[in-house]
């Protein structure tokens, strides 16, 4: 039977087994090939830090309210970014075969089903490295936050946070025009982020972020900064490190109340623009234009030209099936330079 990981409480994964589902007509099988691991959202879940856990999301006022949690535990099928090979098709399906290889969004789980349509329009060319499919939505999210920073050729661009998403944020800056500068407390992350591209990397350890971007830039600061941490204190800094009158994209997920973030402090002052950046909604003025399969694509295809570089940003690879043994290993990933990912074998 198809394997699936459950998060079954608060820092427990187990690999269940799951009904197969059945084929229509105009459906494709899909064999996990590989699955990448969130450090973002999905350990919320896993940790049982995620406020769906504990709040309701209330859709219509889209507000979070006390009350019966919106999700409990278990959580099964976490997980989004996804490769697969597909296996069997419907009688019905034309333009998709086997052996075809799809990127997209179905969990940790060893097998999918997926309409022909869907699978169509994310076909992985037959000589890309297979892994690359895992970066749709994480690239997606990347890119996301470069179009909503509005980078202008020949600014200074500040990242903190250099792990999976903050590596794809500067290169996507860099790729952008602008002269990135890296800064991230973990060594062999700083490193690879000047392996691809960065000008600079500093280290928040050495103190004085702030006054080391505004001595690099004549005083002003950096143009825009790119917060892709999920901490507060990275964000305060942030906000310390930008110029007058300008704009800091927050993308990590903050958990819990905002230690370490002084907003009397240059965030008033310095008239900042704080904006939130994340997977669920383009800016209102592109929206005409970008919407959520343009960017996982647009992210897809700069992966697959190697233009966007994503497979040095792996670090570990096991199986789905020691996915329970190494999941207080994922936890700590924050640590390490890159990330975990599941391969779902047959």
């Amino acid at each position: 039977m198809p394997r699936v990981v459950s998060f079954t409480a608060a820092r427990v994964a187990e690999v269940v087994e799951e009904p197969a589902r059945p084929l229509n007509e105009q459906d494709v099988r899909l064999r996990t090939l590989f699955s990448g691991i969130s450090a973002g959202t999905e350990l919320t879940a896993y940790r049982g830090t995620n406020p769906y856990l504990s709040k309701q999301w209330d859709g219509e006022r889209r507000l979070f309210v006390d009350g019966t949690a919106s999700r409990e535990y278990p959580l099964v099928g976490w997980g989004y970014e996804e490769v697969g090979e597909v296996v069997e098709i419907g009688t019905g399906v034309e333009g998709v075969s086997v052996g075809d290889r799809i990127w997209g969004t179905w969990g940790h789980r060893s097998e999918t089903v997926v309409t022909a349509e869907y699978a169509r329009a994310r076909v992985l060319a037959p000589d890309v490295d297979p892994r690359v499919g895992m970066f749709s939505q994480i690239g997606g999210i990347a890119l996301n936050v470069v179009l909503d920073a509005d980078i202008h050729v020949g600014e200074t661009v500040a990242v903190f946070g250099l792990g999976v998403p903050g590596q794809l944020v500067a290169q996507l800056a860099r790729l952008n025009g602008a002269r990135v500068i890296a800064v991230d407390g973990v060594a062999s992350r700083r490193e690879l982020a000047l392996k691809l591209g960065a000008a600079e990397a500093l280290d928040p350890a050495d103190g004085g972020v702030a006054e080391q971007i505004r001595a690099r830039t004549g005083g002003r600061g950096a143009d825009v900064c790119l917060e892709v941490t999920g901490n507060y204190a990275a964000l305060h800094e942030a906000i310390r490190s930008v110029a007058y009158s300008s704009r800091v994209c927050a993308a990590g997920f903050m958990q819990g109340d905002g230690v370490g973030l002084r907003l009397g402090e240059e965030f008033h002052h310095n008239r900042v623009q704080v904006v939130s950046t994340q997977i669920s909604g383009v800016a209102p003025a592109l929206q005409h234009r970008w919407d959520r399969f343009r960017l996982d694509s647009t992210a897809i295809s700069l992966a697959s030209s190697g233009t966007l570089r994503v497979t040095d940003l792996i670090s570990h690879t096991f199986s789905l099936e020691q996915a329970p043994r190494h999941s207080n290993c994922s936890t700590r990933r924050h640590r390490t330079s890159c990330r975990w990912y599941l391969q779902a074998q047959a």
